[in-house]
């Protein structure tokens, strides 16, 4: 089968889902039926177009055309939840981010390249975005690892060095300067949430600054006594409420837009007992498929990660060097912008 082969017969298999679609949602109005109906012609069409770009293989046009299909299929989406609050983010806008930390040139983008080059990349890329989806509105952002995980357990044990002041002024300067948010992540190693989320709340205090957490490097239940990085550590959803309460306050107290949360996770076990997590309409909490790989591997990723366990909105993560180090091009926006649902978090590292 070769891979026009293969994505037409991906379409028939989209087609085959109309009837199924509109039986799990319990009929509904008219025009509820022929949304769905638009939404799989759409995604039909894109794997007809997509079986004549270069550089995909047959494996990532049925991978691609799995995951569309476990999206549309899921009645957990669109998911049920509070109405956006005033000056919500999403879903009106797409965030596109760029991921790292300025110390470093192993930890992302952020760091790899000098500000000014990094900053007008993320011009280009987020005008990619627009040009490939002219209805949603980009906002840029930073994405800055404020807490980052360490090998060693440093004077106190905890297994994690926190950037100080001077470093995230900088950063939320470059951000303010290009019309951009700031995101602060988290990874606490063998610290918790709790511990560390005081010393950020100034900096949260600002409308335009917002919180990431990764569980990668949560060195606490299944991965316990082990030192970051050494196993994917886990989250639980009573941690990730502890923090959208935390949020929610601040949003209250200050008057603030609400929140955009992300939570980073590329195993289904990374966060624990995900359907607990409790909507706030203070916090928009983002599940961001954060696995690197080939296309194949993402698109199988994001729907077992993102699309199986609906939260309230999906993210999607590209590596700038992992995802192409076996020859593959970067996945381009038009190809994620097929997803079902369609991510409005975009990251790259």
């Amino acid at each position: 089968m070769n891979r026009t082969t293969a994505a037409l017969v991906s379409v028939s298999w989209l087609a085959g889902l109309v009837p199924a679609v509109v039986r799990a949602q319990g009929g509904g109005p008219a025009d509820s039926g022929a949304a769905r109906l638009t939404m799989i012609a759409d995604s039909a069409r894109f794997l007809v177009a997509a079986s004549r770009i270069e550089g995909r293989t047959r494996h990532d046009s049925i991978s691609l055309a799995a995951a569309i299909s476990r999206g549309l299929r899921h009645p957990g989406w669109p998911v049920p939840g509070p109405a956006p609050g005033p000056g919500a983010l999403l879903p009106a806008r797409r965030i596109v981010a760029f991921y790292g930390n300025p110390l470093s040139t192993r930890m992302g983008i952020l760091g790899e390249i000098p500000p000014d080059r990094m900053l007008a990349r993320l011009e280009a890329i987020a005008a990619e975005w627009r040009r490939a989806d002219p209805a949603t509105p980009v906002q840029p952002a930073l994405h800055l690892i404020a807490v980052v995980a360490q090998e060693h357990p440093g004077r106190d044990g905890l297994y994690r060095l926190r950037m100080d002041t001077t470093l995230i002024r900088k950063v939320y300067g470059w951000a303010r300067d290009r019309g951009a948010i700031l995101f602060l992540d988290i990874q606490a190693g063998r610290s918790t949430i709790a511990h560390e989320l005081p010393r950020l709340l100034p900096w949260l205090a600002l409308p335009d600054v917002h919180l990431a957490i990764d569980p990668e490097f949560y060195m606490h239940y299944r991965s316990a006594g082990h030192a970051p990085g050494k196993k994917v550590g886990t989250i639980t959803a009573e941690e990730v409420n502890r923090a959208i309460g935390e949020l929610g306050q601040l949003v209250t107290e200050h008057r603030l837009p609400p929140k955009v949360l992300v939570i980073h996770r590329f195993t289904i076990d990374m966060v624990q007992e995900a359907r607990r997590i409790r909507l706030d309409p203070r916090v928009q909490v983002v599940m961001n498929m954060d696995g690197w790989g080939q296309p194949w591997m993402k698109f199988d990723g994001y729907a077992l990660c993102a699309v199986t366990e609906p939260v309230q909105f999906t993210g999607f993560k590209l590596f700038f060097r992992h995802d192409t180090r076996w020859g593959d091009p970067l996945l381009t926006p038009r190809e994620l912008m097929a997803l079902r649902p369609r991510p409005l978090y975009i990251q790259y590292q």
